[in-house]
């Protein structure tokens, strides 16, 4: 099919107008019909893009699926998925018919709420098929008004504050990359991002108000891109909108946050900073390495003191992104394929942390660490999974979560090892903070009256886990699936990198100092 990349993309925004034109009430009835009409887009969605993962030919690094139209004043809409691309898609389609699953509760414009989960998926699905770049920029731009509302109309008391931080911090720093796009545009005569994957930005030292910038064009480039997805990942310091918005945000809003909407700063690392500025990136690589250490530990001490859940993870979920952007930056094969696991195993692993807190959020309407304890003996089934994804949080072998991390600290001890020594502290760390939230909400005796009558996990709630679990301990143990499909992908761009830089050499030994 010429056009499947298109249908799967725009699918969930074509039944979130049927939905808004041609659902009318606010009752009982027509809440389960917008559940179900949204469920059932959600679920053809993930069935469509199927059909593009056995379709796609692993062996091939290069763009597959492609379609290409004529769009906007000389513009081109054209759409393709890589090995890197691709399993971003499927992390997309399989995690949205569980978030809209766990809506199921939800009862207050709950219309209004699918329609926002339904344009959202497809703005998240553009961002990973886009092959130009202004269409990139309008899919990654635009996913900010549905989060925005969704926090800001079904989030917390302060949802308010926290819908506006999270909608500032990320706008003001795609302000730059549109600048940096204009630059790209009139520098190669195109926005085609293949293309653009193959021309060399100018590396030429220039002089700005007196100042000297080594690498040039491409370094302000770079710079520019970096302001962009450094806020979206999020990276220390511009980290503190993500724990208010986490909070705030209603459990469909945190999962898709924490599992999807983070993944698009990584993923433009790894689309543009890598390869369209290959000696920018290796000339600041020392100091991202350094900047994602520093989180990994910082925001790892963060979480040891937090006293609400959502909190807790969020600033977890800041770490594992330092372990993200350490690997990418390492720009050796295993430190990319490890970042790019990591990103997805945490899509599972983080989504089902904010799903737990979800379930027992729905029983006692309160996050407080302290209100808890001595879940196991009322829900056992809830602390078997909550252990489970626990585990996984921490890095435990056998999971997802620590084929990641093994992956992408090997990748940067061949770069740096000093910053692969203090970023693995943060292992030791996020095994104190999750053992510690586990232990006070979960184990020892039931004492406080209103736990008593707390019941455990419906099977509705079993049944969303399910997948989750399986994919958490099948990649811990067989890895490859994930492996196979990046892997010429990220070899392509790896060497690609390197050539680049061989060929930029005296310039790139003044970095030589940090690495």
């Amino acid at each position: 099919m010429d056009n499947l990349l298109s249908i799967i993309t725009f699918l969930p925004l074509v039944a979130a107008i049927i939905l808004a034109l041609f659902l009318r009430g606010d009752d009982e009835a027509a809440q389960k019909n917008a559940k179900w009409l949204a469920l059932i887009a959600t679920s053809a969605t993930f069935v469509l893009s199927l059909f593009v993962l056995t379709g796609f030919d692993s062996a091939d690094p290069g763009f597959q699926f492609v379609e290409e139209h004529p769009w906007l004043l000389g513009l081109t809409y054209k759409m393709g998925v890589d090995g890197i691309s691709i399993l971003f898609v499927m992390l997309t389609t399989f995690l949205m018919p569980l978030v809209i699953a766990a809506c199921w509760e939800v009862t207050a414009r709950v219309k209004e709420y699918m329609v926002a989960l339904l344009i959202l998926e497809t703005l998240m699905l553009g961002v990973f098929c886009a092959l130009d770049l202004v269409l990139f920029y309008v899919f990654f731009e635009a996913g900010l008004i549905p989060m925005f509302l969704i926090i800001g109309i079904w989030g917390g008391k302060d949802r308010i504050y926290a819908a506006f931080k999270f909608f500032l911090y990320t706008f003001l720093g795609s302000v730059l990359m549109l600048v940096a796009m204009i630059a790209m545009y009139v520098d190669a005569g195109t926005t085609d991002i293949p293309f653009l994957l193959t021309h060399q930005f100018g590396t030429e030292t220039i002089s700005i108000a007196g100042i000297h910038i080594v690498g040039g064009l491409q370094m302000l480039l770079w710079i520019a891109f970096f302001a962009s997805f450094a806020v979206k990942m999020p990276m220390w310091p511009v980290h503190t909108w993500l724990p208010d918005a986490h909070v705030q945000a209603p459990t469909a809003g945190s999962v898709v946050l924490a599992a999807i909407l983070l993944k698009m700063g990584g993923y433009g690392f790894l689309r543009f900073s890598l390869p369209m500025f290959p000696v920018a990136s290796d000339l600041a690589g020392p100091f991202v390495l350094w900047l994602s250490a520093i989180a990994i530990v910082y925001t790892s001490l963060v979480a040891l003191a937090q006293s609400d859940m959502k909190k807790l993870i969020a600033y977890s979920s800041v770490a594992h992104m330092g372990y993200v952007t350490m690997g990418i930056f390492a720009a050796n094969q295993q430190g990319v394929d490890g970042a790019i696991f990591q990103m997805l195993s945490h899509g599972f692993i983080s989504g089902a942390l904010f799903l737990c807190v979800g379930v027992i959020y729905d029983r006692m309407h309160t996050r407080e660490i302290d209100a808890y304890g001595g879940l196991v003996n009322r829900m056992p089934a809830y602390a078997t999974i909550f252990m489970l994804f626990t585990m996984a949080n921490v890095g435990l072998p056998g999971t997802s979560g620590f084929i990641g991390e093994f992956l992408t600290l090997m990748g940067v001890f061949q770069v740096n090892t000093w910053v692969a020594v203090v970023a693995t502290t943060g292992v030791i760390l996020s095994a104190a903070y999750a053992l510690w939230l586990y232990r006070r909400v979960v184990m020892g005796d039931l004492i406080k009256e209103s736990l008593k009558s707390i019941t455990d996990m419906t099977t509705r709630e079993k049944a969303i886990f399910a997948p989750l679990i399986f994919f958490t301990i099948f990649l811990g143990v067989y890895p490859a699936p994930v492996l196979d499909v990046i892997g010429p992908s990220v070899e392509n761009l790896v060497v690609g990198y390197q050539l680049a830089v061989a060929e930029f050499e005296p310039l790139t030994q003044l970095a030589e100092g940090g690495r």
